[in-house]
């Protein structure tokens, strides 16, 4: 086992915990735990992305052939960050069970502290976030192995490109925490909204076409002849990779529609649909 990996499952939990307990007790912030634990998550993550971004930035930067180049960076953060997917896995859970209590569903009513009210929770936690736990899953029992057994040293620049996908995840992070405090009608808000949408459009929804642009460029190959020329695992890979992106991102302009509604305008439903930064966290 790479003492990479290791170094990656003590870093993100002892990180989590750290900053939960720092948080509480620090004397200007005395945040509850709920508050604590959805504030830290978030912070983990945007750390996390911002040093995948950067890491990723560094290789793709580095390459000169897209092929056959290598940087020692696409190995070494692809196992040290592997155990964060598994780590945030528990985290939405901590997060999505401070939740349930808040709204009434505590041990004082039976609910998150028995047994069946246990599963239960468990169960809506899967229920809503089973797109994201199937990403996570995705990414630590395929993604993983591929990257650092299949790839045999080939095409590291396409990897650090995935890796700056992290890019729109630290203004993710920041609209949940100002939803968490009630802050969506501040101009940080929206301004924040606007970057995320833009770096989520770039950075995940037009990264595909980029990177088949790029082998099209090395292949003397123009854009729409990329697909028929390269093995079909590879095309169904990528579509599988895009499939949750474009959901995600339909969600985010959904929710900035409503964001930058004219006051004035018809309210939105009773029930709210998803909102604006309701994409991914990792």
């Amino acid at each position: 086992m790479s003492l990479l990996f290791v170094v990656g499952c003590l870093f993100f939990p002892l990180f989590f915990t750290i900053l939960c307990w720092s948080l509480q007790k620090h004397s200007s912030l005395q945040m509850e735990k709920k508050e604590a634990v959805l504030v830290a998550s978030k912070l983990v993550s945007s750390v996390q992305a911002i040093m995948a971004s950067t890491a990723g930035y560094i290789v793709s930067t580095s390459c000169k052939h897209i092929i056959d180049d290598q940087h020692w960076l696409s190995s070494a953060y692809t196992q040290f960050a592997v155990p964060y997917f598994i780590y945030d896995i528990y985290a939405m859970f901590l997060c999505h069970w401070h939740k349930h209590q808040v709204k009434g569903h505590g041990k004082d009513e039976g609910g998150a502290g028995s047994p069946g009210g246990t599963w239960a929770v468990a169960r809506g936690y899967l229920h809503k976030e089973f797109l994201m736990v199937l990403h996570h899953a995705v990414m630590v029992l395929v993604c993983f192995p591929l990257s650092v057994v299949w790839r045999q040293g080939k095409g590291d620049f396409f990897l650090g490109c995935m890796l700056m996908a992290e890019v729109s995840t630290p203004f993710v992070c920041l609209g949940k925490i100002l939803i968490q405090y009630k802050q969506q009608h501040t101009l940080l808000h929206k301004v924040n909204g606007t970057l995320m949408l833009l770096s989520f459009l770039c950075c995940r929804v037009l990264l595909f076409p980029y990177l088949y642009w790029a082998y099209g460029q090395h292949a003397g190959l123009p854009l729409l002849s990329v697909p028929l020329n390269i093995p079909a695992h590879v095309n169904l890979g990528a579509a599988l990779l895009l499939a949750p992106q474009l959901y995600w991102f339909f969600l985010i302009c959904r929710g900035a529609c409503r964001l930058f509604r004219p006051r004035g305008s018809a309210p939105p439903a009773p029930r709210q649909p998803p909102g604006l930064h309701d994409g991914p966290r990792d």
